[in-house]
């Protein structure tokens, strides 16, 4: 009997021995793997921040010894989400301003802005997300209120989408601004000869530039605040759409120090010190940083009525939106990006903006190609001009909250015939047979289900329109899932290290209370992250 135990013990030993160690097993779990096949497993093993193994529970843990084993207890596992098309740094800079969004009138606006002051009294006053397409009165605001209350203090107010501003006097005098100038690709609100305060696309950049940049603890703060609520959404990579070098450098610097672990793909904004930069430099490529890229911008928005339309907006005849500059600049660019091989990302609105853009980059693209240009947003595209994208392989990166935000206003604007050709995802998708997700975080909220949500269900969290807004351009569960993951890696050049969890990959994936992907819809909407890792790197646990 007691050699019968000595064998027992002697062979736990063995097969102890024999087992491969690993840093984290998850098993008891569905695991959507999002592979070709897109295969569901139950396990898989890390180890030094990739994936070792994926399978059923019984052959991870036969196999691997890891020293962290994480019983997922029937829970649903996705590959770490991946927004396409956010503004990081934006965001960060956003939680430390005046909140304005959701409000319901400019009166609410003020309030909230007066609160805000009480605790922040000094330098400029600034405050992002109010949206007049909310208010009861749709009409952009005057400034008489905003000057009244702060006279001594410049005031500055971004819109929500970010092309539109309102400043007060004060902000005007520091800027040097006495009178409306006429602007390419851009406007300065007057009524009987004065200015309101209000400013379009082009127009924002004549104050905003005056407003003193954050130092270096302020700018880590930025970015570390924006990482915490990032990694609590389940997001383990971010496309940053239009950077500085300098922005580059910084996040760069934070990024080896081991402050910033975020994964981070960013586009440098279209200005000639970028270009010098990164032309001389060359391609940046970390695990966890990416800069290939440059982001340019065609027109404005459409909720300010700055997008570029082919005909007239439906509900202001004497306004048609506008380029952000001249069609040569367009093409001078482009080709210079073409020319060092680096891709080129354009946020396009109107329909107009996509045809120019669209035809520029068929011009230089010449047919089926390996680029990946983005035309990002992709929001109004005339029927005529869909096969442009597939002609030249060019990648509509979209952000499906878009649609379910403005859909209460947007056939005001477009009109009904014009409306069908707007926010059509599955007409997009056909083109190339993929397409990448975002949320253009913080003009949309920063949760990426919200953006599962709007792709396949298409109402509000009220169930408002009842059915969808034109379901026939939602997508499918499958669909969205990809365009958050595999997809949206395959935007940054990344689908053959994120995406996905299979062997080889990096270890970023996010356990959810909820399986999205058999959910009902309402249900959806109540899905919690229960944890995010990054790298195998357990960063966010909900308590």
């Amino acid at each position: 009997m007691k050699l019968f135990l000595y064998a027992l013990c002697f062979a736990a030993i063995l097969s102890s021995c024999s087992k491969q160690k690993a840093d984290v097993i998850i098993y008891n779990a569905k695991v959507y793997t999002v592979n070709s096949s897109f295969d569901t497993a139950e396990a898989f093993a890390v180890k030094d921040g990739k994936i070792l193994a994926v399978g059923t529970s019984d052959e991870i843990r036969k196999k691997f010894e890891g020293n962290e084993e994480v019983d997922a207890d029937g829970k649903a596992v996705y590959p770490g989400f991946i927004d396409a098309h956010a503004h990081f740094y934006g965001y960060g800079q956003s939680l430390q301003t005046a909140d304005l969004r959701e409000t319901k009138s400019w009166e609410e606006v003020l309030q909230r802005l007066t609160d805000f002051a009480k605790t922040h009294p000094d330098g400029w006053l600034i405050g992002n997300g109010w949206d007049q397409n909310d208010w009861a009165n749709k009409s952009f605001p005057t400034n008489e209120k905003l000057t009244s209350l702060f006279p001594n203090r410049p005031v500055f107010l971004n819109r929500i989408d970010g092309h539109a501003a309102i400043a007060n006097q004060k902000a005007f005098d520091d800027a040097g601004i006495k009178n409306a100038q006429q602007l390419t690709g851009g406007d300065m609100i007057t009524q009987n000869g004065k200015l309101t305060g209000v400013l379009i696309d082009n127009a924002v950049s004549l104050v905003e530039s005056k407003i003193p940049g954050p130092d270096a603890k302020l700018a880590e703060k930025i970015l570390i605040d924006a990482q915490k609520n990032c990694f609590a959404a389940g997001l383990t990579t971010i496309d940053d759409c239009g950077l500085p070098f300098q922005a580059v450098d910084f996040i760069e610097k934070l990024q080896k120090e081991n402050k910033l672990k975020m994964r981070l793909y960013v586009m440098l904004s279209d200005a000639p010190q970028n270009y010098d930069y990164l032309f001389k430099r060359g391609a940046i490529k970390t695990d966890r940083l990416n800069v290939r890229s440059f982001k340019v911008y065609a027109d404005g928005a459409l909720g300010s009525r700055g997008a570029c339309l082919l005909k007239p907006y439906t509900d202001m005849p004497e306004k048609s939106g506008f380029l952000l500059s001249d069609q040569k600049p367009f093409e001078e660019v482009a080709a210079k990006i073409a020319a060092h091989n680096f891709q080129m990302c354009t946020h396009a609105i109107g329909d107009s903006a996509n045809r120019v853009m669209l035809k520029i980059y068929n011009k230089i693209l010449k047919g089926k190609n390996d680029k990946r240009w983005r035309i990002e947003h992709s929001q109004v595209v005339n029927a005529n001009d869909f096969d442009l994208f597939g002609k030249t392989s060019i990648v509509p990166s979209v952000q499906p909250t878009h649609a379910t935000s403005d859909m209460y206003w947007a056939g005001e604007r477009l009109g009904a015939e014009r409306l069908k050709g707007a926010y059509a995802y599955k007409q997009l998708l056909k083109q190339n047979g993929w397409i990448p997700l975002g949320t253009d975080f913080p003009v949309e909220n920063i949760n990426p289900l919200l953006t599962f949500y709007a792709a396949t269900v298409r109402e509000d969290a009220k169930g408002f329109p009842k059915g969808g807004f034109q379901m026939e351009n939602a997508l499918t569960p499958e669909e969205a899932l990809k365009g958050m993951t595999i997809w949206a890696a395959k935007a940054n050049f990344e689908e053959n290290e994120k995406g996905s969890l299979e062997k080889g990959k990096l270890a970023d994936f996010v356990i959810l209370d909820n399986d999205i992907l058999k959910s009902s819809p309402q249900n959806i909407l109540k899905t919690k992250v229960l944890k995010t890792y990054l790298n195998g790197e357990k960063v966010y646990e909900a308590k």
